[in-house]
């Protein structure tokens, strides 16, 4: 390769990466803010303890439900930059655009530039990915040590798995997916057999007993470090551990595989108020707008290419569908290509293929989680349009060695018309459900038609070339149109969901302005010196208040109105003269649902002994803010 043409790759890279950064950076601060994890973060800042334990509350007698390690990102932004809705988001940003360039390499190593460059402007453009790294949740960190952990697992296949460098990144890929771990817990374990397929087919240089004990040794480092944070909460004493808010028992352990995990696949798991999308009701479709503030629709086969809701095809599906169309028949041929690019090949299919699957038949689904495989996505969709245009390691199979391969590969394989077939229809069949999902025909849909029937048309001149392979002009040209055809639409979806500041964050704890303000105002001329700024009944509905004031609060009850402290231990902290205020947010009627905290003991007891003073502090709704009797 000549220096020239690697001056243009990495000129190429550089300016994808800069395109990447620009979506997840552009006007990030209007981006809302996630309360739930604002509160951790403001509170973690407060003491060590409550860093390391990723503390809910500035007291320390909650803490979030997942381990800390992307809030410690945030806590340091926020040290470095002010505590404000850029500085908190600004690591998910840098996050999600490191994980461009990293995926670059780990698919050009065995699929050429090309392959790596369509792959990581694929991940760069794509909607949902865009969406989370702009949100201050944690999931495009996670998405980033995953795809780190590809590469340095591709790195270590280069060679088949020999010498001493190789044993060094399979262990570093094993440990950056267990960091990724400790972000986002199971969710970051839905590449592990895709992962696991690369490393057993890409060490295949070494024999089976020893493939097996290095993938052991890896085992463990992955296992070592991903409970290495859950491990380290036991050397506290148990009184001195804050109760894990969603646990059944208060701890961190019960949280991480309980809450976060099967409570989750089976839809159990609550976070506040929820909306489930309901077969038969009218739901407004008369803008984009309106349709992306449908909820998901309900587990099935085609969910992920759904025409509505936020993880619609716009956002999530029309990249899935051509990563399918092209990417499969690509990888079909390097099952009797190079080791390397074989072994990444069916590594890509089992991870893309565990996602869909796991996605499409998962209760409870949030957008953001989908960043656990959007990267197997972009790079099927890159491998599969280099290949379309010819380029990557099919191009060395000409010529005897074609008159090897079976009818079918000989007919996909480079320069055939079997490809040239594959490109049209894959573009035919994407560029009609683009237009299902679009609202009306807008500008974007012609440019990507045009662009689609370019490419074939250069193809197709390509095709009738008596070379073994078109002319690298055509190839370049073939490749370009088709990434215009098929990333035409994600890009103008990503543009729109910046200029709406469209989130993926949540809104547990939100309070709205005009009872957040008069509230904190309240409570800061009102309290004294008593230690807690106000007792709540619920450990999730007080966020807001956190956020804006840091100051330590009572909590009553956990989800499903768990109690974590007791009207004897509420009375207690009342005489001590620690807490004046309680801030009840719900009532307890007849109707009133199963686990409802306004109904615990404590809660109750507050409404029938405390004094109302919502009006007075200047509350829109009545029985909301209490005062407590003095006893």
């Amino acid at each position: 390769m000549s220096a020239e043409t690697r001056r243009g790759e990495w000129l190429a890279i550089g300016l994808i990466a800069l395109a990447a950064g620009a979506l997840r950076l552009a006007d990030l601060g209007s981006v809302r803010l996630d309360p739930f994890y604002d509160a951790a973060v403001r509170s973690m800042g407060r003491s060590w303890q409550n860093f390391f334990l990723g503390a809910f509350d500035p007291g320390g007698s909650t803490t979030i439900d997942k381990p800390p390690v992307d809030l410690w990102l945030q806590v340091a932004s926020v040290k470095l930059f002010g505590f404000n809705s850029t500085a908190l988001k600004l690591p998910q940003a840098l996050a999600g655009t490191l994980a461009v360039p990293l995926l670059y390499d780990a698919v050009r190593r065995p699929f050429g530039a090309a392959a790596g460059l369509a792959g990581a402007l694929a991940l760069a453009v794509l909607p949902i990915a865009v969406i989370t790294a702009r949100s201050d949740t944690m999931d495009a960190v996670m998405m980033m040590l995953i795809v780190l952990a590809l590469h340095a697992l591709v790195r270590a296949c280069d060679t088949g798995g020999a010498g001493p460098k190789s044993t060094r990144r399979l262990l570093l890929a094993a440990a950056a997916l267990g960091l990724a771990f400790n972000v986002k817990l199971l969710e970051s374990l839905v590449a592990l057999p895709g992962l696991l397929a690369l490393a057993w087919l890409g060490l295949g240089g070494l024999p089976a007993s020893r493939r097996l004990v290095r993938l052991l040794a890896a085992g463990a480092v992955l296992v070592a470090v991903s409970l290495s944070w859950l491990g380290a909460t036991l050397l506290f004493p148990a009184h001195e551990r804050p109760w894990a808010i969603g646990s059944t028992n208060g701890s961190a352990w019960n949280a991480a595989f309980v809450f976060n995990g099967l409570d989750r696949i089976e839809g159990k798991a609550i976070e506040g108020p929820q909306t489930g999308f309901q077969v038969g009701h009218d739901y407004p479709q008369a803008t984009q707008a309106q349709r992306d503030a449908i909820p998901i629709t309900p587990p099935s086969a085609t969910r992920l290419l759904d025409r509505i809701g936020p993880l619609s095809g716009l956002r999530l599906g029309l990249e899935i569908l051509a990563a399918l169309l092209l990417g499969l028949p690509a990888v079909a041929l390097t099952l009797r290509g190079p080791p390397l690019a074989r072994a990444l090949g069916i590594g890509l299919v089992v991870w893309l293929a565990t996602g869909i699957a796991l996605f499409s038949s998962m209760a409870r689904l949030h957008p953001r989680y989908t960043d656990a495989f959007t990267p197997a996505v972009a790079a099927l969709l890159g491998i599969g349009a280099a290949w379309a245009c010819g380029f990557g390691p099919w191009a060395e199979r000409e010529g005897p060695a074609r008159a090897q391969l079976g009818g079918l590969s000989r007919g996909l394989h480079n320069g055939g018309r079997g490809r040239l077939l594959v490109l049209a229809g894959a573009l035919a069949i994407l560029t009609n459900y683009a237009a299902h999902l679009l609202y009306g025909t807008p500008p974007v849909w012609w440019v990507m038609l045009a662009a689609g029937v370019g490419a074939v048309v250069v193809a197709i001149v390509g095709s009738r070339s008596r070379d073994a392979r078109p002319a690298p002009g055509l190839r370049v040209a073939a490749l370009v149109l088709t990434l215009v055809a098929l990333l035409a639409i994600p890009l103008r979806t990503s543009v729109e969901a910046i200029e709406t500041s469209a989130s993926d964050a949540g809104a547990v704890g939100a309070l709205p302005t005009a009872e957040l303000v008069p509230l904190s105002a309240y409570l800061r001329a009102h309290q004294g010196s008593t230690r807690y700024e106000v007792a709540t009944d619920s450990a999730t509905r007080i966020a807001a208040l956190i956020v804006k004031d840091a100051r330590p609060v009572v909590m009553l009850t956990s989800y499903e109105a768990r109690p974590l402290t007791t009207l004897a231990q509420l009375r207690a902290l009342i005489t001590r003269g620690e807490v004046r205020y309680a801030f009840i947010a719900s009532t307890c009627g007849p109707g009133a649902p199963r686990g409802e905290a306004a109904c615990a003991p404590a809660a109750v007891w507050v409404r029938e002994h405390g004094i109302d003073v919502s009006r007075a502090a200047g509350l829109p709704r009545a029985r909301t803010l209490w005062e407590l009797p003095e006893r």
